[in-house]
């Protein structure tokens, strides 16, 4: 696991540059990967928001429909969650990449240890959530470290709750 605590570590270090960035820097790379994010979400980026929450084993990943009422989006997510857990459980972070880059913190960790990492799919209300659970700590923490990448580069349509 020496390797996996080294890309924590620069996962962490990529993080911690971004966020020592300029405004104009951390503006421009949420445009970058909202337009990227464009093509490859079904869904409008600014009608939803991407709920990321810390667990001691892993995290959940929601994605909800600004206007609950909002069919269209509501389906679009959950068809797009559904694509993207049926991926994750055989190591396909293809479309994360896409969107953020393949440096994204935490990605690599996660690409090499999808086999240590149970995910489920679930419907919620007004979307779908997906979470990630494993007992590996390296590997809890490469979810933690992808989730605040994700918010980051998400911008005003993430939350994190640690």
């Amino acid at each position: 696991m020496q390797s996996t605590k080294a890309l924590l570590v620069a996962g962490l270090l990529t993080v911690a540059g971004a966020a020592c960035g300029s405004n104009q820097d951390l503006a421009e790379r949420q445009e970058a990967v909202a337009q990227a994010g464009a093509e490859v979400m079904p869904f409008a980026l600014d009608e939803t928001t991407h709920i990321f929450t810390n667990t001691q084993s892993g995290g959940r990943q929601d994605v909800v429909a600004d206007d609950p009422t909002d069919e269209n989006s509501i389906e679009a997510i959950r068809e797009h969650l559904a694509e993207e857990a049926a991926k994750f459980q055989i190591g396909d972070f293809s479309d994360p990449e896409a969107i953020h880059g393949a440096a994204m913190p935490g990605l690599a960790a996660l690409k090499s240890g999808f086999d240590q990492i149970d995910v489920e799919l679930f419907e919620t209300a007004d979307g779908a959530a997906i979470t990630y659970t494993t007992q590996d700590p390296d590997l809890v923490s490469a979810i933690h470290i992808w989730f605040e990448a994700q918010t980051s580069d998400h911008g005003s349509h993430a939350e994190h709750n640690s």
